[in-house]
Protein backbone atom coordinates (compact mmCIF):
# COMPACT_ATOMS: atom_id res chain seq x y z
CA UNK A 1 0.00 0.00 0.00
CA UNK A 2 1.44 3.36 -1.03
CA UNK A 3 2.18 5.75 1.79
CA UNK A 4 -0.23 8.57 2.18
CA UNK A 5 0.93 12.03 1.13
CA UNK A 6 2.06 14.30 3.96
CA UNK A 7 2.34 18.02 4.17
CA UNK A 8 5.57 19.49 5.59
CA UNK A 9 4.95 21.77 8.52
CA UNK A 10 6.40 25.25 8.26
CA UNK A 11 7.83 26.81 11.41
CA UNK A 12 7.32 30.55 11.36
CA UNK A 13 10.49 32.62 11.64
CA UNK A 14 10.58 34.75 14.76
CA UNK A 15 11.81 38.27 14.25
CA UNK A 16 13.98 39.35 17.15
CA UNK A 17 14.29 43.03 17.69
CA UNK A 18 17.92 44.09 18.08
CA UNK A 19 18.49 47.23 20.05
CA UNK A 20 20.86 49.68 18.43
CA UNK A 21 21.27 51.63 21.62
CA UNK A 22 24.93 51.76 22.67
CA UNK A 23 25.77 49.78 25.78
CA UNK A 24 26.29 51.83 28.87
CA UNK A 25 29.54 51.13 30.69
CA UNK A 26 29.70 51.95 34.38
CA UNK A 27 33.18 51.70 35.82
CA UNK A 28 32.54 52.34 39.47
CA UNK A 29 35.27 52.93 42.01
CA UNK A 30 35.83 56.56 41.06
CA UNK A 31 35.62 57.56 44.72
CA UNK A 32 38.14 54.90 45.84
CA UNK A 33 41.86 54.43 45.73
CA UNK A 34 43.06 51.69 43.34
CA UNK A 35 43.77 49.35 46.28
CA UNK A 36 40.32 50.03 47.72
CA UNK A 37 38.64 49.48 44.34
CA UNK A 38 40.22 46.08 43.70
CA UNK A 39 39.88 44.75 47.27
CA UNK A 40 36.84 42.83 48.50
CA UNK A 41 36.41 41.84 52.11
CA UNK A 42 39.65 43.39 53.33
CA UNK A 43 41.96 46.09 52.03
CA UNK A 44 44.98 45.15 49.96
CA UNK A 45 48.00 46.83 51.57
CA UNK A 46 50.14 49.28 49.63
CA UNK A 47 53.89 49.87 49.67
CA UNK A 48 55.24 48.95 53.12
CA UNK A 49 56.85 51.52 55.38
CA UNK A 50 59.80 51.00 57.71
CA UNK A 51 60.94 52.51 60.98
CA UNK A 52 64.63 52.58 60.01
CA UNK A 53 66.69 53.05 56.87
CA UNK A 54 68.40 49.73 57.57
CA UNK A 55 65.10 47.84 57.52
CA UNK A 56 64.04 49.61 54.33
CA UNK A 57 67.41 48.90 52.68
CA UNK A 58 67.11 45.21 53.56
CA UNK A 59 63.67 45.08 51.97
CA UNK A 60 64.65 46.75 48.69
CA UNK A 61 67.83 44.66 48.29
CA UNK A 62 65.93 41.41 48.76
CA UNK A 63 63.22 42.52 46.36
CA UNK A 64 65.81 43.70 43.83
CA UNK A 65 67.50 40.28 43.93
CA UNK A 66 64.10 38.60 43.56
CA UNK A 67 63.33 40.82 40.57
CA UNK A 68 66.56 39.68 38.89
CA UNK A 69 65.60 36.06 39.46
CA UNK A 70 62.14 36.73 38.08
CA UNK A 71 63.73 38.26 34.97
CA UNK A 72 65.75 35.07 34.58
CA UNK A 73 62.60 32.98 34.90
CA UNK A 74 60.98 35.07 32.15
CA UNK A 75 63.98 34.73 29.83
CA UNK A 76 65.20 38.33 30.06
CA UNK A 77 68.88 37.37 29.95
CA UNK A 78 71.54 37.85 27.29
CA UNK A 79 75.12 37.18 28.43
CA UNK A 80 76.26 40.08 30.60
CA UNK A 81 73.63 42.49 29.26
CA UNK A 82 70.93 43.98 31.44
CA UNK A 83 70.87 45.85 34.72
CA UNK A 84 68.53 46.94 37.48
CA UNK A 85 69.17 49.84 39.84
CA UNK A 86 67.34 50.93 42.98
CA UNK A 87 67.89 54.14 44.90
CA UNK A 88 69.15 53.82 48.47
CA UNK A 89 66.46 54.83 50.99
CA UNK A 90 68.87 56.87 53.10
CA UNK A 91 71.22 58.47 50.56
CA UNK A 92 69.24 59.59 47.51
CA UNK A 93 72.30 60.01 45.29
CA UNK A 94 73.38 56.38 45.85
CA UNK A 95 72.03 53.48 43.81
CA UNK A 96 72.36 49.72 44.19
CA UNK A 97 73.09 47.73 41.01
CA UNK A 98 73.98 44.20 39.93
CA UNK A 99 77.62 43.18 39.42
CA UNK A 100 78.86 42.54 35.91
CA UNK A 101 78.53 38.94 34.75
CA UNK A 102 76.48 37.56 37.64
CA UNK A 103 73.57 35.55 36.21
CA UNK A 104 70.19 37.02 37.05
CA UNK A 105 68.97 33.61 38.15
CA UNK A 106 71.67 33.38 40.83
CA UNK A 107 71.39 36.91 42.21
CA UNK A 108 71.23 37.44 45.95
CA UNK A 109 70.85 40.58 48.03
CA UNK A 110 74.51 40.25 49.01
CA UNK A 111 75.67 40.49 45.38
CA UNK A 112 74.58 44.08 44.82
CA UNK A 113 76.95 47.04 44.57
CA UNK A 114 76.28 50.58 45.82
CA UNK A 115 77.40 53.46 43.58
CA UNK A 116 77.38 57.24 43.80
CA UNK A 117 75.38 58.53 40.81
CA UNK A 118 77.45 61.74 40.63
CA UNK A 119 80.96 60.28 40.74
CA UNK A 120 80.57 56.59 39.92
CA UNK A 121 82.49 55.74 43.09
CA UNK A 122 81.71 52.41 44.75
CA UNK A 123 80.45 53.44 48.18
CA UNK A 124 79.24 50.13 49.60
CA UNK A 125 78.04 46.62 48.98
CA UNK A 126 79.81 43.74 47.28
CA UNK A 127 83.25 44.40 45.82
CA UNK A 128 84.00 40.92 44.45
CA UNK A 129 82.99 41.92 40.90
CA UNK A 130 82.97 45.17 38.89
CA UNK A 131 79.81 47.10 38.10
CA UNK A 132 78.49 47.33 34.55
CA UNK A 133 79.85 50.60 33.09
CA UNK A 134 77.19 50.88 30.39
CA UNK A 135 74.50 50.21 32.96
CA UNK A 136 75.86 52.89 35.29
CA UNK A 137 76.00 55.52 32.55
CA UNK A 138 72.36 54.89 31.62
CA UNK A 139 70.87 54.46 35.08
CA UNK A 140 72.78 57.24 36.84
CA UNK A 141 71.56 59.84 34.34
CA UNK A 142 67.96 58.74 34.71
CA UNK A 143 68.17 58.81 38.50
CA UNK A 144 69.72 62.31 38.36
CA UNK A 145 67.11 63.63 35.92
CA UNK A 146 64.12 62.05 37.67
CA UNK A 147 64.08 62.31 41.49
CA UNK A 148 60.71 60.51 41.44
CA UNK A 149 62.33 57.41 39.93
CA UNK A 150 63.57 55.00 42.57
CA UNK A 151 64.29 52.03 40.31
CA UNK A 152 65.28 51.45 36.68
CA UNK A 153 65.25 48.15 34.75
CA UNK A 154 66.88 47.47 31.39
CA UNK A 155 67.34 44.21 29.51
CA UNK A 156 67.65 42.86 25.98
CA UNK A 157 64.55 40.73 25.47
CA UNK A 158 63.53 38.99 22.25
CA UNK A 159 60.18 40.72 21.76
CA UNK A 160 61.56 44.05 22.97
CA UNK A 161 64.46 44.03 20.55
CA UNK A 162 62.24 42.88 17.69
CA UNK A 163 59.68 45.66 18.17
CA UNK A 164 62.40 48.26 18.89
CA UNK A 165 63.57 47.89 15.28
CA UNK A 166 60.49 49.87 14.18
CA UNK A 167 61.16 52.84 16.43
CA UNK A 168 57.53 53.28 17.45
CA UNK A 169 55.37 52.87 20.52
CA UNK A 170 52.59 50.39 21.26
CA UNK A 171 48.90 50.51 20.43
CA UNK A 172 46.52 50.12 23.36
CA UNK A 173 45.43 46.67 22.16
CA UNK A 174 44.22 45.25 25.47
CA UNK A 175 43.31 46.11 29.02
CA UNK A 176 46.72 45.28 30.45
CA UNK A 177 48.84 47.43 28.17
CA UNK A 178 46.62 50.39 29.12
CA UNK A 179 48.67 50.44 32.34
CA UNK A 180 51.22 52.15 30.08
CA UNK A 181 48.82 54.61 28.45
CA UNK A 182 50.62 57.83 27.51
CA UNK A 183 53.66 56.58 29.42
CA UNK A 184 55.78 54.99 26.68
CA UNK A 185 58.77 56.97 25.43
CA UNK A 186 60.48 56.01 22.17
CA UNK A 187 64.17 56.79 21.86
CA UNK A 188 64.62 56.93 18.10
CA UNK A 189 68.39 57.18 17.90
CA UNK A 190 70.81 54.30 18.24
CA UNK A 191 74.12 55.45 19.68
CA UNK A 192 75.95 52.14 20.02
CA UNK A 193 77.11 50.46 23.22
CA UNK A 194 76.98 53.02 26.01
CA UNK A 195 80.44 53.83 27.31
CA UNK A 196 79.85 57.52 28.06
CA UNK A 197 77.26 59.38 30.08
CA UNK A 198 76.03 61.43 27.09
CA UNK A 199 73.98 58.53 25.76
CA UNK A 200 72.51 58.07 29.24
CA UNK A 201 71.50 61.75 29.18
CA UNK A 202 69.85 61.27 25.78
CA UNK A 203 67.81 58.32 27.07
CA UNK A 204 66.84 60.29 30.19
CA UNK A 205 65.68 63.19 28.00
CA UNK A 206 63.53 60.84 25.93
CA UNK A 207 61.69 59.83 29.12
CA UNK A 208 60.97 63.43 29.93
CA UNK A 209 59.28 64.32 33.19
CA UNK A 210 56.54 61.67 33.31
CA UNK A 211 57.12 58.69 30.98
CA UNK A 212 57.45 55.40 32.84
CA UNK A 213 59.01 53.15 30.19
CA UNK A 214 61.01 53.46 27.00
CA UNK A 215 61.55 51.55 23.78
CA UNK A 216 65.16 52.07 22.67
CA UNK A 217 65.69 51.84 18.91
CA UNK A 218 67.69 48.71 17.92
CA UNK A 219 68.50 48.15 21.57
CA UNK A 220 65.78 46.97 23.93
CA UNK A 221 63.45 48.10 26.68
CA UNK A 222 63.72 50.19 29.82
CA UNK A 223 61.32 50.77 32.70
CA UNK A 224 61.20 52.95 35.79
CA UNK A 225 59.25 52.85 39.02
CA UNK A 226 58.76 54.25 42.50
CA UNK A 227 59.85 50.80 43.74
CA UNK A 228 61.94 48.06 42.16
CA UNK A 229 58.78 45.95 42.30
CA UNK A 230 56.89 48.43 40.11
CA UNK A 231 59.77 48.87 37.66
CA UNK A 232 60.13 45.10 37.30
CA UNK A 233 56.43 44.55 36.73
CA UNK A 234 56.21 47.35 34.16
CA UNK A 235 59.23 45.98 32.31
CA UNK A 236 57.52 42.61 31.92
CA UNK A 237 54.30 44.32 30.87
CA UNK A 238 56.16 46.33 28.23
CA UNK A 239 57.88 43.22 26.89
CA UNK A 240 54.62 41.30 26.67
CA UNK A 241 53.05 44.33 24.99
CA UNK A 242 55.75 44.19 22.32
CA UNK A 243 55.15 40.45 21.80
CA UNK A 244 51.38 40.96 21.48
CA UNK A 245 51.84 43.86 19.05
CA UNK A 246 54.11 41.71 16.89
CA UNK A 247 51.57 38.88 16.91
CA UNK A 248 48.68 41.18 16.02
CA UNK A 249 50.61 42.82 13.18
CA UNK A 250 51.56 39.39 11.83
CA UNK A 251 47.99 38.10 12.07
CA UNK A 252 46.77 40.99 9.94
CA UNK A 253 49.18 40.25 7.08
CA UNK A 254 47.19 38.76 4.21
CA UNK A 255 43.95 38.92 6.22
CA UNK A 256 42.12 42.09 5.09
CA UNK A 257 39.01 41.04 7.01
CA UNK A 258 40.81 41.40 10.33
CA UNK A 259 40.31 44.79 11.90
CA UNK A 260 42.56 45.95 14.72
CA UNK A 261 40.47 47.45 17.52
CA UNK A 262 42.38 49.85 19.75
CA UNK A 263 41.11 50.83 23.20
CA UNK A 264 39.77 54.40 23.14
CA UNK A 265 41.73 57.18 24.81
CA UNK A 266 38.93 57.64 27.35
CA UNK A 267 38.91 54.00 28.44
CA UNK A 268 42.69 53.70 28.33
CA UNK A 269 43.05 56.78 30.54
CA UNK A 270 40.62 55.33 33.09
CA UNK A 271 42.50 52.01 33.11
CA UNK A 272 45.76 53.88 33.62
CA UNK A 273 44.33 55.88 36.51
CA UNK A 274 43.08 52.81 38.36
CA UNK A 275 45.77 50.26 37.49
CA UNK A 276 49.01 52.21 37.22
CA UNK A 277 49.20 53.85 40.64
CA UNK A 278 52.39 53.06 42.58
CA UNK A 279 50.75 51.04 45.38
CA UNK A 280 48.76 48.82 43.06
CA UNK A 281 51.80 48.28 40.81
CA UNK A 282 53.85 47.29 43.84
CA UNK A 283 51.23 44.65 44.62
CA UNK A 284 51.08 43.48 40.99
CA UNK A 285 54.69 42.36 41.33
CA UNK A 286 54.29 40.43 44.58
CA UNK A 287 52.91 37.10 43.27
CA UNK A 288 55.94 36.60 41.00
CA UNK A 289 58.44 37.79 43.62
CA UNK A 290 56.91 35.62 46.35
CA UNK A 291 57.07 32.65 43.97
CA UNK A 292 60.77 33.32 43.24
CA UNK A 293 61.68 33.67 46.91
CA UNK A 294 59.77 30.57 48.00
CA UNK A 295 61.09 28.41 45.15
CA UNK A 296 64.68 29.46 45.90
CA UNK A 297 64.37 28.16 49.45
CA UNK A 298 64.73 29.72 52.89
CA UNK A 299 67.44 32.38 53.11
CA UNK A 300 68.72 32.00 49.53
CA UNK A 301 67.61 35.27 47.93
CA UNK A 302 68.34 37.12 51.21
CA UNK A 303 71.88 35.70 51.44
CA UNK A 304 74.46 38.33 52.40
CA UNK A 305 72.00 41.13 53.04
CA UNK A 306 73.24 41.64 56.59
CA UNK A 307 76.69 42.50 55.23
CA UNK A 308 75.35 45.13 52.82
CA UNK A 309 76.48 48.39 54.35
CA UNK A 310 77.41 51.79 52.99
CA UNK A 311 80.96 52.56 54.01
CA UNK A 312 81.39 55.92 52.29
CA UNK A 313 79.02 58.64 53.37
CA UNK A 314 79.00 62.20 52.06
Amino acid sequence: MAPSATTESVVPTLKVAVSKEPEKHVHGGEDKTPCEAISHGMLLPGIPTFSTHAEHRRHILIHAAATFRDFSHKGFTEGMSGHISVRDPEFENYIWMNPLGRHFGLMTAGDLICLDVDTGKVVGGNRSRPANAAGFFIHSEIHKARPDVHAVCHAHTIAGRAWSAFGRGLDMLNQDVCNLYDSIAVYTEYGGIVFANEEGKNIARSLGAKKKVAILLNHGLLSTGSTVDEAGFLFGLLDRGCAIQLQVEQAMVGNPSLVKHVVSDKEAAYNFKMASEKNILYQEAQPDLEHVIEMAGPGVVERGVEMQIIDYKV
